[in-house]
């Protein structure tokens, strides 16, 4: 477990993911992939929203709370229970390996016993992160519906959700399947508003 990410912290996101009849959204096999391969301390971005350690999962709570508002505010009905949870939280998991962190080594003054002629150490510090061009899988919506393939028989409601998370910023030449997967099913561009909520609203 990263130091960062404490066991108090993954106790309350499993009680996050959980239905209101207590049903859990997350299987073990399902966190056990996201503690391994860095979910709760990826970055969301290089140099936009989340830019960070822990960028991608404060991002990703930030859409699901605001996927879960909206959705009671404005009596969404989803084809399973569980779908915003999954939808909110894991529309961007194509970003667990996406990113690769950047370290350099800074002087700090420390303090030592008087006959130490060199009282500074060096600290590998993290200083931000580049784009990962080795990535095995490509692609954003679509990556994230493979990975959460391997954990959930996905609906096709929540696969042109993920898919389609980024609305009109999705190349142009996918307008029309973006349009078309809205008149399929509405909430895709609910969660777009999420999105765009969590990253321009709340700044996350």
């Amino acid at each position: 477990m990263p130091d960062c990410f404490s066991k108090s912290e993954v106790t309350d996101f499993l009680n996050f993911m959980k239905l209101p009849d207590g049903t859990s959204v997350v299987s073990d096999d399902m966190m056990e992939y996201l503690m391994a391969y860095g979910f709760f301390t990826a970055p969301a971005s290089t140099k936009y929203h989340g830019n960070y350690e822990g960028g991608l999962l404060e991002h990703s709570y930030a859409v699901t709370k605001f996927l879960l508002t909206l959705t009671k505010d404005n009596h969404l009905r989803w084809c399973k229970a569980r779908s915003p949870f999954i939808v909110g939280m894991f529309h961007d998991l194509c970003k667990i390996d996406q990113y690769i962190p950047q370290y350099e080594l800074r002087e700090e003054l420390e303090p030592s016993p008087l006959n130490n002629p060199n009282p500074t150490k060096f600290v590998k510090t993290l200083c931000g992160y580049e784009y990962n061009p080795d990535t095995l899988l490509k692609g954003h919506g679509e990556k994230s519906v493979m990975l959460l393939s391997q954990f959930y028989r996905l609906t096709e409601e929540e696969i042109c959700c993920i898919r389609y998370h980024m609305g009109a910023f999705t190349p142009k030449e996918e307008w029309n399947d973006y349009t078309g997967a809205i008149h399929a099913y509405p909430n895709v561009l609910w969660t777009h508003q999420a999105d765009m909520l969590a990253s321009h609203v709340a700044g996350v």
